[in-house]
């Protein structure tokens, strides 16, 4: 049964008020298990005091044994300062930490990932960098999060410079990578080319930044990008950007090569692909804009928590393919389709870094993923709940690390994909589990 406008905009406000009853109900949505077991007190001998000695002498020794003796190897920091919180802006690290515990609930639940928010009070980013530094012993990875812009490039560049463990930043390469996986199928319907396609950007933040870049990797004429900010399109008279926002400028030298100057509306005339991530909506997209676009457009809006139009409106103005950031509607373009198995992937062969290429082949793989071939306009990724395809993101990611050198384990693809199929498969079993139990119990009745 199609549902009528008003049945759709009550569904997209339920997610906010279902948000406002659980949380306070559970208290947050991860905590701390045992994973060795305890028979009696006599095992405390061995996993604390005196047993626990003869491991860390051994550590001492060697540090890489500590991904043997412990668990460093599958935690994970998700650490924020809480300047770029979804749509919400700079809100602190303490009301970040309800965004920061939920993408620790999709690390484990989606890739069996252990992973532990950390928001962090201070908006310096040499304090940042340093913190993060220092927690290299204990994690094996860091997911950086909403950090706000034009700082989280200089954070993320310095990170993965001076760290010897993989670090990432979520907002740039995460929602880049399941763009590209989404565009690889949304092309393919409409039956167009990335290398012919001219791209509209709307926003210059962090997000939209980092896809220019893996859309370049993907195959995309960089010249044939129009990127749209707040005082209008990047182009080559935007000499203010030169010492305000470094990169910015280098996109203002390197994208639009007709130099096109105007604001959003004038971007989108003749675009065969809308990729918005900007102020939340309704509305920050408007329909005519979209109704001068190509034949056969291609609209994703998709800034959290409202999308910049909503789909049904895009639909209208003449969207062939539309995509939003949100689970409730069709075609979720979320980078939690991509980090919980890319992440996975990594820790399973140690890898160093996460690159760009290794990025590409996940987006590939997440494609790949897509049901009925990736041919449905309202399929163009698969879903969260299709468990399946995160191995296969994992595996993907894994064996490009050890065909670029950047892993310290070498494995087999069989092997990896054994290893990413039971650490997901436990961690989903667990949670089933732990609800059958009663340990976590089922939500109060509205």
């Amino acid at each position: 049964m199609t549902m009528n406008k008003e049945e759709l905009l009550a569904k997209a406000k339920k997610p906010a008020a279902d948000a406002m009853r659980l949380h306070p109900f559970y208290k947050g949505k991860i905590e701390v298990n045992l994973k060795s077991c305890v028979r009696d007190i006599g095992d405390f001998a061995i996993w604390y005091t005196p047993g626990v000695a003869e491991p860390c002498k051994a550590i001492a020794q060697d540090k890489e044994k500590v991904y043997e003796y412990t668990n460093k190897g599958n935690f994970l920091a998700v650490v924020s300062d809480g300047t770029r919180v979804l749509g919400l802006g700079d809100i602190g690290p303490e009301a970040s930490m309800p965004v920061m515990e939920g993408k620790a609930l999709l690390f484990k639940y989606l890739g069996g990932v252990d992973a532990f928010p950390v928001c962090v009070d201070t908006k310096d980013p040499e304090e940042l960098i340093n913190f993060v530094k220092m927690l290299q012993p204990c994690f094996g990875g860091i997911n950086l999060e909403d950090i706000s812009s034009p700082k989280c490039f200089y954070i993320l560049d310095r990170l993965q410079e001076e760290c010897h463990i993989p670090v990432w930043h979520d907002d740039q390469q995460g929602t880049a990578m399941v763009t590209v996986a989404g565009l690889i199928n949304a092309l393919k319907i409409v039956g167009k080319k990335m290398s012919e396609a001219k791209i509209v950007m709307i926003g210059a933040g962090a997000a939209n930044i980092c896809t220019v870049r893996m859309l370049k990797a993907a195959g995309a004429d960089t010249g044939k990008i129009i990127m749209v900010d707040s005082k209008g399109t990047l182009h080559e008279g935007r000499t203010e950007l030169k010492e305000k926002h470094p990169v910015k400028w280098e996109l203002c030298k390197t994208t639009n090569s007709a130099n096109l100057k105007g604001a959003a509306a004038e971007a989108c005339e003749g675009a065969d692909i809308m990729i918005a991530l900007s102020t939340p909506g309704p509305d920050t997209v408007k329909k005519e804009w979209i109704s001068s676009m190509a034949k056969d457009a291609i609209v994703f809006a998709c800034a959290n928590p409202i999308p910049e139009i909503w789909p049904w409106e895009a639909l209208e103005a003449g969207a062939k393919i539309v995509s939003t950031g949100r689970s409730d509607f069709p075609n979720q373009v979320n980078n939690s389709l991509g980090f919980p198995a890319i992440f996975r992937g990594v820790l399973d062969v140690q890898a160093t870094k996460i690159t760009d290429s290794m990025c590409i082949a996940a987006a590939e793989a997440l494609a790949d993923c897509a049901p009925d071939g990736g041919m449905n306009p309202e399929k163009i990724l698969p879903t969260m709940d299709m468990w399946e395809v995160f191995p296969r993101v994992a595996t993907a990611t894994a064996m490009k690390a050890i065909e670029e050198g950047v892993a310290k384990k070498k494995l087999s693809r069989d092997e990896i994909y054994k290893l990413a199929e039971e650490s997901i498969g436990k961690a989903q079993r667990q949670t089933k589990l732990l609800m059958d139990e009663g340990f976590i119990p089922a939500p109060p009745a509205e």
